[in-house]
């Protein structure tokens, strides 16, 4: 294939057919498509469904009982799908999982090039750049979360304490560094590019480090809902489940992208692999063993024992951690890697949804300034709180894989990514 070198850079001449037109971006768009529709169903649920009540409604029909009513129903009802409630949704699993995931392949790479195994160096550029597309899919995620009126209020009347001024820099800083550590790996210049590498790459493993203690700090200044605020040791929960999620989606990339390019050596690929799988299975395990002895016993008991409990033991303990632990203790079979590794996505995920949804469960207020005590001063109070998600929520979701698909075919078209590389 006919190539320009820019910067140091080998770029693929395609055609714009080749680029965005191909079999994968096909699949792309509909995921695409689908989140659009998704979004308009979002903007026109918060903005425009039958009842919604703006500010100049009210200053038009003062008194108006109607008005009262449907005033009663955007504050407390049961429509929109956020809840006053319940306010952390599957927006923000999804963003968790994205953000998680994407940065645990990028902080994996780095890690495994500083201890110099050979095999994760030849493939570090394809996945550190599903690690950013990763990370793409979740920012789009929290983008609608937030929607651009809430951005555009944050820099008018910026609260810097806030959780978003935490995330704002940090993003500002980190997606251009992991470009810039994409762009090592990719140059033809590499005699200076090996005298900052090792310099990036601890540099990396910093940001990534500091990327999960400002999440943590984001759940645990959330003092209404005491499982985050009394998970030990909450960035080190981040880290160990996101490292479990991260060799799963490696698990799964490897066996499209490198199966074939790397021939006889993809099976050190995915011992590599299977052997650091196995052990953070176990330190998830032994974590979470820890932390249910440790969180709020209200939040314990719901997941342990009540409604979540078909979720946390049969989609979590089962899926993430027992039947990947279990398929990968045969060292000779690279097929049951990669079908544990499809069962350690799916867990983690539920996993995050468990954490996200259950953490809502108690919600809790300190009206009065005398201690946290459960909202029910509008509602009939309930055992706990439980919204399913709403449609328009799954469809920003699915929307968000459209993302992350079209971000990386994008750089393998055009940078070949995916192709072995000695450094």
């Amino acid at each position: 294939m006919e190539k320009i070198v820019i910067a140091g850079v080998e770029i693929n001449r395609v055609s714009i057919k080749e680029l965005l037109f191909n079999k994968t971006m096909i699949l792309a768009y509909i995921f695409l498509a689908i989140g659009i529709y998704g979004v308009y169903e979002v903007m026109n649920l918060r903005y425009f469904f039958n009842g919604a009540v703006l500010a100049h409604d009210a200053g038009l029909h003062p008194g108006n009982h109607q008005l009262i009513e449907h005033v009663k129903d955007a504050l407390y009802g049961e429509g929109g799908e956020v809840k006053r409630e319940a306010p952390w949704s599957l927006y923000i699993v999804n963003y968790m999982y994205m953000i998680y995931t994407g940065s645990g392949i990028i902080f994996l790479v780095a890690l495994d090039e500083i201890l110099n195994l050979k095999i994760i160096k030849e493939t570090a550029a394809g996945f550190m750049s599903l690690g950013l597309a990763m990370v793409i899919g979740g920012l789009f995620t929290i983008l609608i979360d937030l929607n651009s009126l809430h951005m555009l209020w944050m820099f008018l009347s910026p609260n810097f304490k806030a959780g978003m001024w935490q995330m704002l820099p940090l993003y500002s800083v980190y997606i251009p560094f992991v470009i810039f550590e994409i762009y090592l790996l990719l140059t033809k210049n590499k005699g200076w590019a090996k005298k900052i590498s090792f310099v990036i790459l601890l540099l990396s493993v910093v940001i990534d480090i500091v990327e999960y203690y400002i999440q943590a700090n984001l759940f645990s200044m959330n003092k209404a809902r005491h499982l985050w605020t009394t998970y030990p040791v909450l960035t080190l929960y981040f880290i160990i489940s996101a490292y479990v999620a991260a060799i799963g989606v490696m698990g799964v990339y490897s066996f499209f992208a490198f199966r074939k390019n790397l021939g006889k050596r993809y099976h050190s690929l995915i011992e590599v692999l299977r052997k650091t799988a196995l052990i953070c299975i176990t330190l998830l395990a032994v974590y979470e063993a820890v932390a249910y002895l440790s969180i709020d016993k209200e939040w314990a008991f719901l997941i342990l024992f009540g409604p979540f409990k078909y979720a946390f033991f049969g989609g979590y303990i089962l899926l993430a951690m027992t039947i990947p632990y279990l398929l990968m203790l045969r060292e000779s079979r690279n097929i049951l890697t990669v079908i544990a590794s499809v069962f350690m996505i799916i867990g983690t995920y539920v996993g995050r949804y468990i954490f996200v949804y259950a953490g809502n469960a108690f919600p809790m207020s300190d009206r009065f300034g005398t201690g946290f005590e459960m909202y029910d001063q509008y509602t009939k109070i309930k055992d706990y709180y439980y919204y399913p998600p709403e449609i328009p929520e799954v469809l920003v979701v699915i929307g968000s894989f459209g993302v992350i698909l079209a971000v990386y075919v994008i750089i393998e078209k055009l940078f070949s990514v995916s192709k072995i590389r000695e450094h």
